[in-house]
């Protein structure tokens, strides 16, 4: 019932011209990630389930309230109508708290931390989309200034929390908290790039994802002993990460590419140095989650015990998004 109202939700969303319909979709989607998330029995999920409630909820009020203003003052409830500028900025912050983009970024990644790995894909993939198809739609009548000025935080905060942390889960919070600073710097400009970023990361995150659930792995001294498990799955989970920093010729790169080639187009090249640079912190801490992937042993003692090589094959659908997150660039337009 949950995984059926999630695809309800995101579809009556992604497809609705009206914003009722619109609020409704995200409604039924927060309701039905709810029971996923506290599925574990543990104080830590029912804490995660909480606070994704109560933040979706005002979230969801706040988009509310400014489709009402809207009509209120334009007599408009179509979607890409959204022409008042209080509800422009009122949209804005409720979309930004839906999505975890900064200053509304604190409950994601203890909501992630809370919830297990399959969850947290859920989390960090298909509940952004529907917020992001409704960005999307209003994007032309939006305030460019605040969008830029939310992105290049997003990107920076992205980096420079995701540095301490030893959670895996938490650092690909962070690590999606960055990306969508690229997404939200490049919608107005180019929408479609967006899409092409955010269906990229998605496909990027599932890797890291499905990899880290086959392996069992939840935190970094946990990785640093998974190499026995199955070392080829390790190996690519070195290049899934490598790609999702957007090193050069794995996938990863791709977006940050044509974001940038877009916003020096733009005559934005200040904004694309900066955030440029700020992919650097990102950089920096998928490196240390390829280094303790791969390129660790873990100190040696004389009671340490290897574990067990997994036998069991691969799954067909992390093997091919494996291959997709490694080798896609060349394809590129």
């Amino acid at each position: 019932i949950s995984i059926s109202s999630l695809l309800l939700g995101t579809t009556i969303t992604i497809s609705s011209n009206h914003w009722m319909m619109a609020w409704t979709g995200l409604e039924i989607n927060t309701l039905a990630i709810l029971p996923l998330i506290s599925k574990p029995h543990h104080p830590r999920a029912i804490e995660a389930a909480t606070k994704y409630f109560l933040v979706q909820a005002a979230a969801s009020t706040l988009l509310l309230f400014s489709s009402t203003t809207n009509a209120l003052f334009t007599g408009q409830w179509d979607i890409t109508q959204l022409t008042h500028p209080t509800s422009c900025l009122l949209l804005t912050t409720a979309i930004s708290i839906k999505l975890g983009l900064v200053p509304f970024h604190f409950w994601f990644p203890e909501v992630l931390q809370g919830s297990s790995l399959m969850t947290s894909l859920l989390l960090t993939t298909a509940m952004k989309f529907p917020p992001i198809t409704l960005l999307l739609m209003t994007s032309p009548s939006l305030n460019h200034t605040l969008l830029t000025t939310m992105a290049i935080a997003s990107a920076a905060l992205g980096g420079w929390a995701g540095l301490n942390q030893t959670q895996v889960r938490k650092i690909l919070a962070f690590s999606s908290i960055s990306h969508l600073g690229w997404m939200t710097i490049i919608i107005i400009y180019s929408p479609k790039l967006t899409l092409i970023t955010f269906y990229l990361y998605c496909m990027m995150t599932a890797t890291a994802f499905l990899t880290l659930k086959t392996t069992k792995i939840l935190k970094l001294s946990t990785m640093m002993a998974a190499w026995t498990k199955i070392p080829s799955l390790s190996a690519t989970l070195m290049l899934a990460l490598l790609s999702l920093a957007g090193l050069p010729p794995l996938t990863g790169f791709l977006p940050k590419w044509l974001i940038i080639q877009e916003l020096t187009k733009q005559e934005m090249t200040p904004m694309a140095t900066i955030i440029a640079l700020l992919s650097l912190l990102g950089l920096f801490f998928y490196l240390r989650l390829a280094y303790c992937a791969t390129i660790t042993l873990p100190p040696n003692s004389s009671n340490y015990m290897k574990q067990w090589r997994a036998n069991k094959p691969v799954s067909t659908l992390t093997a091919t998004l494996t291959t997709m997150t490694i080798t896609l660039l060349p394809f590129s337009p």
